[in-house]
């Protein structure tokens, strides 16, 4: 909502002053270092940092990330020659620890958007996804934004999401209450302590499929079509080359197709 960070310059740089100061803390979670096929001693290692709860794009199971981004950037790293050690963390935090040279990139669901693009390099759209809206199964009375005036939006902080939740709050009257991970503003709609929330089209498709018992449903149509990239340091332009590089790569030999359907079916992006 993916995963991403909509915001203005000034917001991000104090947001990465904040970063600077708690170390861009990364929620007690372990790394996880890719190696490619062949390791040598001039081979580069990357740091990126990912947003674990977000599947299927990037979880963790049975110890190990995996999901469309970590393949993602894995099958990348082996097209390219280096090494990608994956650092989880707090999605608010990666872009301002990308600007304070405590990741060299980041993929984590990431919105291509203009207020991103001062601050961080963005790669190539590897996915378009599209925000919706979701409600509790049973309600009948949201289909449109149109219905939320006077309701109330749970919203997951720093994403894309975010942001549109608050033109709506200004826009309909609605009350947007925010919260540091999906899980939690799913609940607060699951047990009827906010009317809706907004989420990428692919994420809360995936999730109700795969968990039944969500009492969550999408209503209406995607509100946008945002298109995932993957974020590098703008001084960095040797690993935005090898992104990009990789990136078509992995598209041409058919690796992106096959990582697309392990999680979610036929390709669609």
């Amino acid at each position: 909502m993916k995963k991403g960070l909509s915001v203005v310059l000034g917001t991000v740089i104090a947001l990465t002053l904040s970063a600077c100061g708690n170390g861009a803390a990364t929620d007690n979670k372990s790394t996880q270092t890719t190696q490619p096929a062949q390791t040598t001693a001039a081979v580069k290692k990357y740091t990126f940092g990912t947003d674990a709860t977000y599947p299927p794009f990037e979880f963790q199971k049975d110890g190990k990330y995996i999901g469309i981004d970590i393949d993602l950037i894995n099958a990348i790293a082996k097209e390219e020659g280096f090494e990608v050690e994956l650092k989880p963390m707090n999605f608010k935090g990666i872009i301002p620890a990308i600007t304070s040279k405590q990741l060299d990139g980041a993929i984590a669901g990431i919105s291509i958007t203009d207020e991103r693009k001062q601050v961080v390099a963005l790669s190539d759209p590897y996915y378009t996804a599209g925000l919706s809206l979701i409600v509790r199964e049973d309600n009948t009375t949201i289909k449109t934004p149109e219905d939320l005036k006077g309701k109330v939006i749970a919203i997951k902080k720093g994403t894309s999401g975010a942001k549109l939740a608050d033109e709506y709050g200004k826009k309909y009257g609605a009350t947007v209450k925010y919260f540091d991970d999906s899980p939690a503003m799913y609940q607060e709609v699951a047990n009827k302590n906010a009317d809706v929330t907004i989420e990428d089209f692919p994420v809360i498709s995936y999730k109700i499929a795969v968990d039944p018992s969500s009492k969550l449903k999408i209503v209406g149509d995607r509100l946008n079509g945002d298109n995932y990239g993957i974020a590098v340091s703008k001084e960095n332009e040797e690993l935005m080359k090898k992104v990009n590089d990789g990136l078509k790569k992995v598209k041409a030999n058919g690796k992106y197709d096959e990582i697309i359907s392990t999680y979610m079916g036929k390709s669609t992006k």
